[in-house]
């Protein structure tokens, strides 16, 4: 694809992951190949970059580099490497007295035509253990993940004109006029060059670095000293087109994020079908997790169903389950005031502690399991994750180790109602219908269990949504569940 077409095609790519970044990376990419400059036929008569040619044609037979170029370039540029074209090991030399700059890894930037902040400091005091700069260089991270989000820049701006900073730096100083440090961090920055060094890198896990070969004799694409300059000056333009589009994109997020949290909340309001349909324009987005949790909440707040006359008052239920409740002896508890109900719910409705309608409320327990699920018919202890809004999944199991006996009283029965009680803030108190399970699944003790009068576990189980919602809803369920 052509730098064109990319720009003329990005309101559809605008909707992709990282758009503008990749349009960025694009940029970098096509600038180092030579797709966004023109040979002109005054560089040929620069006297400078002839003789630099020379030099370069003249030592392309003892090459440093042992790396196959990666790409084309154009027949009027030259590879090389940053070792033939300056120092990658500078060291600098003043009086211990002399204010200069310091730069720690947290100062050096990731993205392009960011400059390096740094810290005053006398250079008696980090001149030695320290990795040496001065204007001009540039200084490129070395070590993971440093490397790899692309950290490297041209220093600028350096008190007294030098400085010192982390160890896990390569610098490059050049050693004449023949290469443009704001282009070489254009190769450095591109995805390309650091895809390519992340298999070289040495090191335990953790601490692996960039080698300084790989640094230094890498092939480096070079063109006349004019045409780096054309070619940086395009880069910055269009780097600055990048920076406008993306904050367009950020402002279209924004007002789209207004517009789709003003709809869901109308809908929230009045789940009428005019209003269901505001949640699914195309101008916006709505997270499948914002509606999964204002549906759940009109469900419980009786908002997705019209209210019957004719319908049974919940007291007459309440009252039922509770004679039925005495007979097993289970325990009361106390009715819930006024001041506890937490929102206003339908006059046939009641509150009520969910231990007075439940027979049995119990948790399992966590031994120590093997990392790897039961096989067979083994006993195994479900994991936390094996509960989730209305899906059980049996398969999110622990083996139990040899050795251990097992708890029957705790295996999981069809119609138990599960509850996670412990997990991240997201995840916490979700709840699931055992419908199906295999034998030998017992709870931990991260999962409550209720078990409720056949009268109520038949009616949780069910969707009830009457006319004219009901089919609406169901295939907004379908589509939450299908994302």
């Amino acid at each position: 694809m052509t730098l064109e077409t990319f720009f003329e095609k990005f309101d559809q790519l605008a909707d992709s992951s990282n758009a503008v970044a990749k349009m960025r990376g694009l940029v970098l990419e096509l600038a180092v190949q030579g797709k966004l400059s023109e040979h002109q036929a005054a560089d040929a008569k620069d006297l400078a970059w002839l003789k630099l040619v020379q030099q370069l044609d003249a030592d392309s037979d003892t090459s440093t580099s042992d790396i196959e170029p990666p790409f084309e370039i154009p027949n009027w540029w030259r590879w090389t490497t940053l070792e033939r074209l300056g120092d990658t090991k500078p060291r600098n030399d003043a009086p211990d007295s002399t204010k200069s700059s310091f730069v720690p890894m947290t100062l050096i930037p990731a993205g392009y035509g960011q400059s390096a902040r740094h810290e005053e400091r006398p250079w008696g005091e980090i001149k030695k253990s320290y990795t040496h700069f001065k204007n001009g260089d540039v200084v490129m991270a070395k070590i993971t993940p440093c490397f790899e989000n692309g950290k490297s820049a041209v220093m600028n701006g350096l008190t007294g004109g030098f400085g010192a900073g982390t160890t896990e730096l390569h610098v490059f100083r050049r050693s004449g006029e023949g290469v443009l440090p704001e282009f070489v961090i254009l190769y450095l920055k591109t995805r390309g060059f650091i895809t390519r060094g992340i298999p070289k890198m040495t090191g335990s896990a953790g601490q692996k670095r960039v080698p300084s070969d790989y640094f230094a004799r890498s092939p480096f694409p070079l063109p006349s000293l004019a045409e780096q300059k054309r070619i940086v000056a395009k880069v910055d333009e269009l780097m600055e087109l990048c920076d406008r589009l993306e904050a367009q994109q950020q402002e279209r997020d924004t007002r789209h994020t207004a517009l789709a949290r003003a709809s869901l909340a109308r809908f929230a309001d009045a789940p009428t079908p005019a209003n269901l349909n505001f949640i699914f324009h195309k101008s916006y987005d709505i997270p499948p997790a914002d509606l999964r949790k204002s549906i759940l909440d009109l469900a419980v707040r009786g908002k997705l169903a019209p209210q019957d006359p004719n319908d049974e008052l919940a007291e007459e239920l309440i009252a039922r389950i509770a004679e039925y409740r005495r007979g097993k002896k289970a325990r009361e508890y106390g009715p819930i005031t006024t001041e506890e109900a937490p929102y206003e719910i339908p006059y046939s409705w009641s509150w009520v502690r969910l231990g007075n309608i439940s027979l049995t409320s119990d948790s399992g327990w966590s031994p120590q399991c093997l990392p790897e699920a039961r096989s067979g018919m083994d006993w195994g202890v479900l994991k936390v994750s094996a509960v989730s809004w209305g899906i059980f999944r049996p398969e999110e199991n622990k083996a139990l180790p040899p050795g251990v006996s097992a708890r029957p009283d705790s295996e999981v029965q069809v119609g138990d109602f599960l509850l996670s009680r412990a997990n991240t803030e997201d995840l916490v108190a979700r709840s699931v219908i055992v419908d199906q399970t295999p034998p030998r699944l017992m709870m931990s003790d991260k999962i409550v269990r209720f078990t409720f009068p056949n009268e109520i576990a038949d009616s949780t189980s069910q969707c009830i949504i009457s006319a004219p919602l009901s089919q609406r809803v169901k295939d907004l369920v379908g589509r939450l569940k299908a994302e």
